[in-house]
């Protein structure tokens, strides 16, 4: 596995610069070498529930009394990590079927799971085929919840989450340009970022459902201002059969939406979002969906949504010196139907999450040193019947997050 590893990265340094080569056609084929070496120091207030040793934050965690009424939880934290650092190789191709070609391959040493921290994964791995005002992309790359054009310009690798949908799927998406205004649909499968379910996350779920996820966009652009909705259903199919070995083929459907605006003047930016969702486990953010009924004799189960919603602006000010501010704010709604069993979800014991964090960025030529302190809170209690939390107790954490980035 090391010299596979080895290889690949040696194979992918090789492409630096421009690449040039032929096809039957003598038409050439352009890849750029980049990426950036990031450094980055985090320190946290308390115990935290995030991905790969701390460096992707999601909340503080819930306390933790011992006998005595201590809260074990309440620890401080630090740690310094590289493995945000990527690379990537962007490819300009010849004119195919009336298209100009261009695609993308990205990969860092984030890992796939808490084990594989310093591993290769794979982020973004597209086709795309232009035809000036009809495009169509096949590969992996973002969600189309995440908005490329306005997402939170935190420091933070989280990049906003859980407040802003994050993950990066498989998928076809087409866009239609009508001058100011863009139709995107998208079909898309989980690989990476996966939902909740009986067998813990997986991506089993979508597939055994035999339906990709669909989403339907429009967004209207200028200069400085992007505005944009997006609706947004996927199903999952949890259980092929029943703890009494009875087949089922029962499937949960979840709706979401999101509406964002960015507007941008000179040296200040302010983006912002609203999203509202069912069981959106699987973008990092709450919510998820359980057990409403079973039958005695069969077993077989039906499913409710979790919802949720979540706000939050972003605001930017100045170029080389830039200052900024993240606002994001998250509620639980529970579900409309009463909860018999499983709650699959991220944390079902998560009533509200708020996030304030100021931060501070210098960028000289390829050089970028930045600073932010970000202060989260969760309210934790006991979901009732209906997923509902009625009685909560906050839990506060602050992080001081310093990094460097070469861009190359």
């Amino acid at each position: 596995m090391m010299k596979t590893k080895i290889f690949v990265v040696s194979a992918f340094l090789l492409l630096s610069g421009s690449l040039y080569c032929q096809n039957e056609n003598v038409e050439n084929i352009n890849i750029k070498f980049g990426g950036y070496v990031n450094w980055t120091a985090i320190y946290d207030s308390r115990q935290t529930v995030s991905l790969r040793e701390g460096h992707f934050l999601l909340f503080p965690s819930n306390q933790l009394l011992d006998s005595f009424g201590n809260d074990i939880n309440a620890k401080a934290n630090f740690n310094i990590l590289s493995i945000q650092t990527r690379l990537n190789g962007k490819i300009e191709g010849p004119t195919t079927l009336g298209a100009k070609t261009s695609g993308m391959i990205e990969a860092e040493f984030f890992g796939t799971s808490e084990g594989d921290v310093n591993g290769l994964r794979l982020r973004h791995a597209y086709i795309n085929f232009d035809w000036g005002s009809t495009s169509l992309l096949i590969g992996q790359t973002w969600h189309p919840m995440f908005i490329t054009e306005a997402f939170p310009q935190v420091i933070s690798f989280n990049t906003g989450v859980p407040f802003q949908p994050f993950a990066r799927n498989p998928q076809i998406r087409f866009t239609q340009n009508f001058g100011n205004i863009n139709l995107i649909a998208v079909f898309l499968t989980q690989r990476d970022f996966t939902s909740s379910g009986p067998q813990g996350f997986s991506s089993v779920y979508m597939r055994n459902s035999a339906l990709p996820e669909s989403h339907l966009q429009v967004q209207f652009k200028t200069t400085d201002l992007i505005v944009g909705t997006g609706i947004d259903l996927k199903t999952l199919t949890p259980r092929l059969e029943t703890e009494k070995k009875i087949m089922t083929d029962e499937e949960i459907k979840s709706l979401s939406g999101l509406l964002y605006v960015k507007y941008s003047s000179g040296v200040f930016n302010v983006i912002a979002e609203g999203v509202y969702g069912e069981n959106l486990t699987d973008l990092l953010m709450l919510g998820g969906y359980a057990v409403s009924k079973r039958d005695s004799t069969t077993g077989i189960e039906k499913y409710t949504n979790l919802k949720a919603y979540s706000l939050w602006f972003d605001l930017t000010y100045g170029k080389e010196l830039q200052a900024g501010l993240f606002f994001g704010f998250s509620k639980n709604l529970g579900s409309s139907d009463r909860i018999i069993d499983k709650i699959y979800s991220r944390a079902e014991n998560i009533s509200e999450l708020l996030r304030l964090s100021p931060r501070v960025q210098f960028t000289a030529g390829k050089l970028r040193f930045a600073a932010e302190l970000e202060y989260s809170q969760a309210l934790y209690g006991k979901p009732d019947s209906y997923g509902k939390i009625n009685s909560a107790t906050d839990v506060d954490n602050i992080r001081l997050l310093i990094g460097t980035f070469f861009f190359f």
